[in-house]
């Protein structure tokens, strides 16, 4: 045995949890001692995020931001003015998490729950992979085909070692509780 212990005390060398998931999945560069986002922290987080939104375009539209779920308008001649907002609340999504992740680090509802995102060693997110991040978070807004998105997604989260949703692995982020990054990997949260 000797000094093969994948416990240290002394914080040289593997951890139990560095081993565990190498042995899972490969090589990984999580940061040493970093914990991953829990999934109800997560759809916490997302959606006090639409409500924040939401709430701003209700408030800069008088509320007409509302017959974007009508769906009788949908099926007269008001269908334009429902597609006109839908762009919006689609547009002031996109533009919503692209750009408070890419300044922040996360956005204020994973503020809140304290979570940050990242990218799979630690470091911020480019301004490309929040954009496809939040170009793929718009599909949580579309009525019906959302609850399945989320339930798939949230099936990852459960079942990866990682805990990367589809999302996650497509722009190689990770959502991790911020306070657990090392301090040299915490400098562009906000």
């Amino acid at each position: 045995m000797g000094n093969e212990n994948p416990i240290s005390t002394h914080g040289k060398g593997p951890t139990l949890a560095k081993v565990a998931v190498q042995a899972d999945g490969g090589h990984w560069p999580v940061p040493e001692g970093t914990i991953l986002a829990p999934l109800w922290k997560r759809i916490s987080a997302y959606i006090l995020d639409t409500m924040v939104v939401m709430g701003v375009l209700l408030i800069a539209t008088g509320s007409w931001i509302a017959y974007a779920w009508n769906l009788d308008a949908l099926l007269s001649s008001e269908w334009a003015f429902v597609l006109v907002n839908w762009t919006l609340i689609l547009s002031f999504n996109y533009l919503y998490h692209k750009y408070t992740v890419h300044g922040m680090g996360r956005s204020l509802g994973q503020r809140w729950f304290g979570l940050a995102v990242v990218r799979e060693d630690g470091e911020p997110l480019q301004r490309m992979d929040c954009g496809r991040r939040s170009i793929s978070k718009l599909r949580y807004l579309i009525p019906g085909f959302n609850l399945i998105f989320l339930f798939i997604d949230g099936r990852h989260i459960r079942r990866r070692h990682t805990h990367q949703s589809s999302i996650d692995l497509a722009c190689a982020s990770i959502v991790v509780i911020a306070n657990s990054l090392p301090p040299a990997k915490r400098h562009s949260l906000r």
